[in-house]
């Protein structure tokens, strides 16, 4: 499951009061990713040759590409 689709479920079954209005997931969602792009961006170690900075490296690279692929978030997470 992605990030995306676990987060729109956990907005959507939360007790958030918009949450049945159009557009109520994404306008939560945003900060949240926001936040956590920042953070994860903020560890990213320096390019280095050492193995374990090009090891976190990449997998920060991933997490961040997964974190930032919210061009379509999910209409219905049930799936």
């Amino acid at each position: 499951m992605k990030f995306q689709a676990m987060l729109a479920q956990a907005i959507e079954s939360s007790e958030i009061p918009l949450r049945f209005e159009p557009g109520a997931t994404e306008a939560v969602a945003r900060p949240v990713i926001a936040l956590l792009n920042a953070w994860l961006s903020a560890h990213m170690p320096p390019d280095s040759e050492s193995p374990r900075d090009q090891a976190a490296g990449a997998l920060l690279g991933q997490l961040l590409a997964e974190l930032n692929d919210w061009e379509d978030p999910p209409a219905n997470s049930a799936g």
